[in-house]
């Protein structure tokens, strides 16, 4: 089977490097990838979101499936653009159409199907320019902290949480008058703020039946003890102690099976993944957001720990036998350490060469903001790599994967120190 996969970033090389291992694939092609793809399939020099170039990519290396890896794409409707094409039809698209999409594309649409589905999430209120005085005067009625958040796709960046009424007036000012998130924030989410522990669920359907892949923790904040900026994700670790057979069941009953009774009942066909963002409060479920796609770093975790042929369980998402699949997973603990550019998240540093990846033995290598330059790997984006250490024990994975962010070398690197060490304590 001949496979492409869209994206260039850490989710991708990992699905690359767990699907190259499959005895069902014939040739893997990344479009566009990134140099560590380059060394598991070969790049296609098409953007995610030039949809005639897709097209014209998989009828020219005869592509029978395509996993469509960030949320853009999505989105815009990719799928439904290849299910357009009238000689494209045996093409199998892991990736819901832009309808499913908008589990992550709006924040808005996502909260509504909630409550009209019953499944646990934060109270919360949507408010635009026009209805901006209402939104004033609506956060002075809240407790506090208050979460905002953009409608629209943020880069994972469009969510504040304010720890003040005046920082909280603050914001939604410059998120709906001064567009502070561009197109993303025309709509303004006002949420409860929830306490407890965070995780993330990953679930693959074929619109019938799925499988819950690993769980994962990731880290947003740029800084160890989760203080600063909001990032895209600073490093993962799977499993999530927290996550028992008793805390899992009522994720499956009272999250993930409704969810999916509220996608067939709204007619809308999801083959792919259900990315399901939730806090453990108070040992209850809530959903603190979707995503129509695996997270990142996340991947990088939840790969590595599954044994079973990913190239078969793709296959049989996108052609719904997927009950027939047998999902298995290692009971090893996996951390992922993101290596970021210097500035990231704001103003960051490009161009940088990256040395001594030829000295990292004991952990796998994610290239993510990543470019090749005259024989040079360099950086190009503001999360560089992603370095995953696996081990029979938490503490093991943790160093394997910190000493590999301390091995690579390129000017200006910052990495978090801590990742793992707070479910370690938790552990213990």
């Amino acid at each position: 089977m001949n496979v492409l996969i869209l994206g260039s970033g850490g989710r991708e090389h990992a699905f690359a490097w767990k699907i190259s291992q499959s005895n069902l694939l014939s040739h893997l092609f990344i479009a566009p990838g990134n140099p560590g793809t380059a060394n598991v399939g070969t790049n296609l020099a098409v953007g995610v979101t030039d949809f005639e170039g897709i097209v014209a990519a998989i009828r020219a290396h005869n592509i029978e499936l395509v996993i469509v890896g960030p949320e853009e794409p999505l989105v815009r409707g990719i799928r439904n653009f290849i299910e357009s094409q009238p000689d494209l039809q045996h093409v199998g698209i892991v990736g819901p159409g832009s309808d499913g999409a908008q589990l992550e594309g709006s924040k808005d649409f996502s909260k509504n199907f909630m409550h009209t589905y019953g499944i646990p999430t934060a109270a919360s209120k949507t408010f635009t320019k026009e209805t901006i005085e209402e939104g004033l005067l609506y956060l002075e009625e809240q407790s506090l902290p208050i979460v905002l958040k953009a409608d629209g796709l943020a880069a994972g960046k469009g969510v504040i949480i304010a720890q003040s009424l005046q920082e909280a007036k603050d914001a939604l000012e410059e998120m709906l008058l001064e567009s502070k998130f561009g197109a993303a924030s025309e709509k303004v989410i006002i949420e409860q703020f929830l306490r407890g522990i965070e995780l993330s669920v990953f679930v693959l359907t074929d619109g019938e039946n799925y499988v819950v892949l690993p769980e994962a923790k990731d880290y947003k904040r740029i800084g160890d003890n989760d203080e600063g900026l909001n990032t895209g994700g600073m490093g993962a670790v799977s499993p999530v102690p927290f996550a028992t057979a008793k805390f899992m069941e009522l994720v499956k009953t009272k999250v993930i099976d409704p969810t999916l009774h509220g996608l067939n009942a709204e007619n809308i066909k999801y083959q792919g993944f259900i990315f399901i963002g939730l806090m453990n409060h108070e040992g209850e479920p809530y959903v603190i957001e979707y995503n129509a796609r695996m997270g990142d770093p996340e991947t990088e975790v939840v790969l590595p720990r599954i044994e079973s042929d990913f190239l078969s369980l793709l296959i049989a998402s996108s052609n719904g036998t997927l009950s027939e699949q047998v999902l298995q997973i290692s009971s090893q603990y996996a951390v992922t350490t993101m290596v970021v550019a210097g500035g990231y998240p704001e103003n960051y540093r490009k161009g940088d060469v990256i040395s001594n990846l030829e000295k990292i033995e004991d952990a796998f290598i994610f290239h993510a903001g990543t470019q090749e330059k005259e024989g040079e790997i360099i950086t190009s984006g503001g999360r560089v790599m992603a370095f995953t250490g696996t081990s029979n024990t938490l503490e093991n994975a943790i160093q394997k994967s910190q000493k590999a962010a301390i091995t690579a070398k390129y000017e200006g690197k910052n990495f978090r120190r801590d990742i793992g060490l707070d479910v370690l304590r938790f552990k213990n």
